[in-house]
């Protein structure tokens, strides 16, 4: 029987982790027509949780407090409940939807489409920010957006770990970029969920990826799919770096997380010798890790003709590939740590302060559904 009110974590404004309250008599969710209710089992914690909740998305001013507005107008209103990646199992459906769908787990397409073209999204939006998302006990979303995933081999907290949010995000980083196989890729802020899917996604589509991180981390990231990793703490002459490890090649595409004072160096790392590289130099950018400025000189833009993709999300298409790619086997959890909902402040201040052991995902979930979902991934003390 579904409850009339189920518990879940309210984002109440922007600001710290106090501004997440811990509530236990949320209305819960009805399905509308084409919609289908998830009982929530995991959801994957992602960076635009922290970002979105601090307003650490401004478009004009650097102080501003604010979230996205690319359809002209704020969409994050309060009370919100955040978590885009969830995973869960179908208890409802509504007008439209077949029942049969009832008992089916799935993972969600975290978008918020703006309208129903499948390669382009020009209007980024995503549940946890422009509607209710998955730090709940109950979500109701689009039917065709819950994908139906039965492989026996996935537990629900790691599919959440391959959610859309990171791994969309990192397939669209590469397609923008038209990555091909054969070509040497940059990937920074390599340890987290986008870097973790763009070394696998690089090797499924037969690139080679190079992984800049901790040096303590580089096991786990050549076990991953890594061709090497490049030590982030020391970026001096990093292109002479990065020479020795591709045998003299540059690089062909740069996928960035990290930004600030070091997005002049990746640009040097796909243009000391141009009479190598078979396309232009590329560097797409979803991040600002290290920082939201940088300083470039336009003419090693133009004059090296540097192409720049910014990304936000993907498209439905992306969604599908990925689906099929997870339905497959051929893409992998990386999941780190399980955390009940009710500890959602002890995961934020985890994440913030996470140590040099951090890699993949965390995963939220529901205390109702701890025993069997998160106690066997719970954080090892």
């Amino acid at each position: 029987m579904i409850p009339k009110t189920m518990k879940a974590m309210l984002l109440t404004g922007h600001g710290g982790i106090d501004r997440l309250e811990y509530t236990e008599d949320v209305p819960t969710p009805e399905p509308a027509s084409g919609e289908v209710l998830v009982q929530v089992t995991a959801t994957a914690k992602n960076n635009t949780d922290r970002k979105a909740r601090e307003g650490l998305y401004p478009t004009r001013e650097k102080g501003e407090v604010t979230s996205f507005q690319m359809g002209g107008s704020a969409t994050l209103t309060f009370p919100r409940i955040q978590g885009a990646d969830v995973v869960g199992h179908v208890v409802a459906v509504g007008k439209g939807v077949d029942e049969g769908r009832i008992g089916q787990r799935g993972l969600l397409d975290f978008n918020l489409y703006p309208d129903e073209r499948r390669d382009i999204n020009l209007v980024p939006d995503y549940y946890g920010h422009g509607a209710d998302g998955g730090f709940a006990e109950y979500i109701a979303v689009p039917s065709d957006q819950f994908h139906h995933i039965d492989n026996a081999d996935l537990a629900d907290a790691e599919l959440a770990s391959m959610g859309m949010c990171s791994y969309q995000t990192a397939l669209h980083m590469l397609t923008s970029a038209r990555v091909k196989s054969g070509e040497h890729i940059l990937v920074t802020g390599a340890s987290g969920g986008v870097g973790t899917a763009l070394i696998q996604l690089c090797r499924i589509m037969g690139a080679i990826p190079y992984a800049l991180s901790q040096q303590d981390k580089s096991e786990a990231l050549l076990k991953l799919g890594a061709e090497a990793v490049l030590d982030r703490s020391d970026m001096t002459d990093f292109a002479d770096k990065v020479r020795a490890v591709t045998g003299g090649r540059p690089i062909d595409a740069v996928m960035d997380l990290a930004g600030g004072e070091m997005t002049d160096q990746f640009i040097d790392t796909m243009i000391f010798d141009m009479n190598r590289r078979g396309d232009y130099p590329r560097l797409s950018i979803a991040g600002a890790s290290a920082g939201n400025v940088s300083e470039i000189m336009w003419t090693r833009i133009y004059l090296y003709q540097v192409q720049v993709f910014g990304v936000s999300h993907g498209t439905r298409d992306e969604a599908a590939q990925l689906v099929e790619w997870i339905r497959s086997g051929q893409l992998k959890p990386v999941l780190h740590a399980a955390f009940k909902l009710s500890d959602l402040h002890d995961a934020e201040r985890y994440f913030v302060n996470r140590d040099s052991n951090y890699l993949g995902k965390i995963v939220i979930v529901p205390d109702a559904q701890w025993a069997e979902h998160g106690a066997p991934f719970a954080l090892e003390k």
